[in-house]
């Protein structure tokens, strides 16, 4: 589970059995989750995070999402 970004207390990463899904990236802060697509950038689950929280981690992956795409193709290049 490679850590790609780090934000205040968010850890945004992936797991190494999501090359088959399309481009994303888990966030995570104590026992809350989410998994957010990059391309577009949505919210495709929640665990655990108020409405308004995941608006500000939508935004952080919107700002980072050049960067997440580059780690996500790097990490799971052939």
């Amino acid at each position: 589970m490679p850590t790609v970004l780090r934000v205040g207390p968010y850890r945004f990463f992936f797991y190494a059995g999501d090359r088959a899904e399309p481009a994303h990236v888990h966030v995570e802060r104590d026992a809350q989750r989410a998994k957010v697509w990059l391309n577009p950038v949505r919210l495709q689950e929640s665990g655990g995070f108020p409405r308004g929280e995941l608006a500000r981690i939508i935004m952080m992956v919107q700002e980072h999402e050049a960067d997440l795409q580059r780690s996500w193709d790097d990490y799971f290049a052939d």
